[in-house]
């Protein structure tokens, strides 16, 4: 993969993707690390004397909605880079084209919200011609929007020179590394709610691992499959097969496929129900499993305190609702206390990390969640394919 080090950029404008699709409430960044995670590769190309034309997506705009301008992105990254970010009143215009044409070594400029146009997720080739047009070179830095053919993270990339930003670069280096020469054992903790989302990653750690810990909602198909009750608990019935194929190879691979072993129930999805705990898996008819037990939570937080290499992707329960965070919580704080190589593939995993204070605990904090499963799964994502070669 091409990286900022086959790029010659001094005295030239560099066209950057980043990943800046942050949460706004009523305007206002309530949570910054995705902008904070480009400083790095955007600082380097300012110290070697290139201008910046930044582009980025935010939300899934019909057409140029207001709501979901990346104006308070450009201002708060105005500040954390200590220079100002001008914001283009447009995608590819005039206006766009003016602000780039008048940039000079050090600047730093940002197109809105490229989604507001309509060619971008069809990967337009008029459009990424357009996106070339404003620039000399050009550098992807969002690994979260990797997995996805759009006009700005492949499509441009075949219209300049480009490479990988510091990002993007460590997230593959990082993710194909864990696969490719972990240090065993190999654990990986897979949860979330549908066993159909993760399946592809399930299999190719079933190749791979040591050891895989299931949790969260995805574990009811896993116990529909082997005869269990599961009450009224969130049971994917489009999974109860690919789960049951899982466990049957799971039997003649050389990979503990681990279950819950206990579940803490409740009546209703509700922080006010009454937490019924249950030993066994069997659920009773008018209860849902909400979270794993704690003989469960600390079985899987020995597994993941012996292990060499940690991959995390999915909470153990509806960690949101207070009564039933416990078994995220324990896991969380095993892979914050392990000695291994641990790596959190974003989404849910990484929202409980911060929610219980450990996200500076952990070798790799993915900013990725959907493009860090297909990498796993060996899937090809356009953003890097498009750079290597």
């Amino acid at each position: 993969m091409r990286t900022l080090d086959d790029l010659d950029v001094a005295g030239k404008r560099v066209f950057v993707r980043v990943d800046f699709n942050v949460p706004l409430k009523d305007g206002v960044i309530t949570d910054d690390p995705r902008i904070r995670a480009a400083l790095p590769t955007l600082e380097k190309l300012l110290h070697r004397n290139a201008s910046l034309v930044l582009a980025a997506h935010l939300g899934r705009p019909q057409g140029a909605d207001p709501a979901l301008s990346l104006k308070p992105v450009a201002e708060r990254l105005s500040e954390l880079l200590g220079r100002p970010v001008a914001l283009s009143p447009e995608v590819v215009g005039d206006a766009s084209w003016d602000l780039a044409q008048n940039l000079r070594p050090g600047q730093a400029m940002m197109l809105e919200n490229v989604r507001y146009e309509a060619g971008e997720t069809k990967n337009d080739d008029e459009l990424a011609r357009a996106y070339a047009a404003l620039a000399d070179a050009y550098v992807n830095d969002a690994f979260g929007a990797a997995h996805r053919a759009h006009a700005s993270t492949e499509g441009i990339a075949h219209h300049l020179p480009s490479a990988a930003g510091l990002l993007l670069q460590r997230e593959v280096e990082t993710l194909r590394g864990i696969l490719a020469d972990p240090a065993r054992p190999l654990v990986a903790i897979v949860g979330g709610a549908k066993v159909t989302d993760k399946i592809g990653v399930i299999d190719a750690f079933l190749d791979r691992a040591d050891a895989i810990l299931i949790g969260g909602a995805m574990c009811f198909p896993f116990f529909s499959a082997q005869g269990h009750r599961t009450g009224q608990s969130l049971c994917e019935e489009e999974g109860i097969a690919p789960a049951g194929r899982a466990l049957d190879d799971a039997e003649t691979k050389d990979c503990d496929l681990l279950l819950p072993i206990d579940l803490l129930c409740g009546e209703e999805f509700s922080a006010d129900t009454t937490v019924t705990p249950i030993e066994g898996v069997n659920v009773p008819r008018h209860l849902m499993g909400l979270d794993i037990g704690p003989l469960t939570a600390e079985k899987y937080a020995e597994v993941i305190l012996d292990a060499g290499t940690v991959f995390w992707n999915g909470p153990m329960g509806a960690f949101e609702l207070p009564p039933f965070a416990p078994g995220t919580r324990r896991v969380a704080e095993a892979v914050a206390e392990t000695d291994a190589v641990t790596v959190v593939g974003g989404g849910d995993s990484a929202a409980a990390l911060a929610q219980f204070g450990l996200a500076d605990r952990v070798t790799h904090l993915s900013t990725g969640g959907g493009a860090s499963l297909e990498l796993i799964e060996g899937r090809e994502l356009p953003g890097v394919a498009v750079l290597e070669g």
